[in-house]
């Protein structure tokens, strides 16, 4: 019976110190400067959504999953390559000042979800790209 308890106590004590991990993880990320919560999934029928949080960096977004331990972002996207081929308010089942913001990176169409701020920001990040690069935001 003591070996059983041992492993129980063991098994309690990694849970819980990867619960404490992934709770410091998710709250430096979203404490950073220019970071903002963005949803993102492939341009896909019924694909799944994967909550997330978004930091601006320079000439970069990286994009990090919430629920990972992962110490890299999960996609970073380059502001020469990204453009927003469109965007629709979310105004469904409460999600109130939420946005469907279309993009294309390197000929790869994915559609991330944020507030209206964070579409503001989104924008003006991609228009005030070095001359040259013109229309990247629909």
């Amino acid at each position: 019976m003591g070996y059983a308890l041992g492993v129980v106590i063991a098994v309690a004590v990694v849970l819980a110190l990867v619960l404490v991990l992934g709770a410091s993880r998710l709250r430096t990320l979203s404490r950073r400067v220019g970071s903002f919560q963005c949803g993102a999934r492939p341009a896909r029928p019924q694909a799944p959504w994967s909550a997330g949080i978004a930091q601006y960096g320079v000439g970069r977004i990286d994009w990090w999953r919430c629920w990972s331990l992962a110490p890299r972002p999960a996609r970073t996207w380059h502001r020469d390559r990204l453009t927003v081929t469109g965007r629709a308010p979310l105004d469904q089942a409460g999600q109130v000042d939420q946005y469907l913001v279309r993009c294309r990176y390197d000929d790869v169409d994915f559609e991330l979800t944020m507030s209206s701020g964070a579409y503001a920001g989104l924008a003006s990040w991609l228009e005030s790209a070095p001359p040259g690069r013109r229309g990247l935001v629909v």
